[in-house]
């Protein structure tokens, strides 16, 4: 395993951070793991060195979060790992899979429902802090003073070590860090956003801002949830059962399909697969700093580990890199 420090902070993570929202209920997701047989998905884990766990409060309606902290504390060291968590979505009663629902001050930014949050996913994950918390959207709703000093507030609690956030648009992140930074509040340190092969569109604003404010990359979807693996054909035919909850599966056109060939063609040529091509080609993206892979076979996590010793040429990296298409924004909100 390889490790770096997380953007500017002091806290050292694997270079592959294994998302736990694979883990949980099938009640939630019909590919989702179950809890026995996620135990060897977190052993593998722990086996091949990786100390850095994501998961949500949403994710299979808090079971994520409470199967997470269950094997943690069973297989690993709490001073040797990094658990984050995130916060938004509606939890209990009424939630929907999109972690949205119909109870008020049950989701979104306010400062209400951050505090709630907090401790539940605390009770849940059984630990007295989470290394990393996250916002896993910007609430337009809330005023972002709120938000920030909320977030704030649990840093100076003891209940969070440090904040990050996730699916944000560049100029509401870069108001989100200079509005933390003239008050004296505790900033994002970190940037959960879509980044892979076959979705590109935070090079214009967003990498470029958290390359120059030193804010740490941890992309989700990193192989588009098995696209650039082969999990469906051009006719858009789905190969395996995860690709049929692709809320982007509709939107995939032909220059995707090229960019998913590049990939396979790389691979080829070299004697690898395409999980690790495509994970290679991320690690070695400027500001990246630990891919987010969801594993549903404990093969998915071998492949991430062997992808950091695949080391893409400058020839391979324009031969993957020269099929892309500009895209539609899917960031969420504003």
């Amino acid at each position: 395993m390889k490790y770096t420090k997380l953007g500017r902070t002091g806290l050292t993570v694997s270079r592959i951070c294994l998302g736990c929202g694979s883990y949980g209920s099938k009640a939630w997701q019909p590919w989702v793991i179950e809890e026995e047989e996620a135990r060897g998905h977190y052993a593998r884990a722990i086996e091949s060195g990786i100390n850095f766990f994501d998961t949500a409060d949403m994710y299979s309606n808090g079971v994520s979060e409470q199967i997470t902290g269950r094997y943690l504390k069973e297989m690993g060291r709490r001073d040797e790992l990094v658990v984050t968590s995130k916060v938004y979505g509606l939890v209990g009663e009424g939630a929907l899979r999109s972690g949205r629902g119909d109870g008020p001050n049950r989701s979104g930014l306010g400062r209400k429902h951050i505090l709630e949050a907090c401790d539940a996913s605390l009770r849940r994950l059984g630990m007295d802090y989470i290394d990393l918390y996250q916002i896993h959207q910007w609430d337009y709703t809330t005023p972002a003073e709120e938000i920030l000093e909320a977030l704030d507030s649990l840093v100076r609690a003891g209940k969070v070590r440090y904040l990050g956030a996730s699916n944000t648009k560049a100029w509401v992140f870069a108001k989100a860090l200079f509005t933390a930074r003239a008050h004296g509040w505790h900033q994002f340190v970190s940037m959960q956003n879509h980044y892979n092969l076959a979705y590109r569109e935070d090079e214009r604003e967003l990498v470029p801002l958290c390359i120059d404010q030193g804010v740490a990359m941890i992309p989700w979807r990193p192989l588009a949830r098995g696209f650039l693996t082969g999990n469906r054909d051009r006719s858009g035919k789905v190969l395996r059962p995860r690709a049929e909850s692709d809320r982007f599966g509709a939107t995939y056109r032909n220059d995707d399909y090229d960019v998913a060939d590049a990939v396979a063609k790389v691979a080829a040529a070299r004697g690898s697969n395409q999980a690790q091509v495509a994970l290679a080609w991320l690690l070695q993206a400027p500001g990246v700093t630990a891919p987010i892979i969801g594993a549903t076979r404990i093969s998915h996590i071998d492949d991430a580990v062997k992808s950091l010793d695949v080391h893409l040429t400058p020839t391979e990296i324009e031969e993957l890199e020269a099929p892309y298409q500009p895209h539609p924004d899917m960031t969420t909100g504003g």
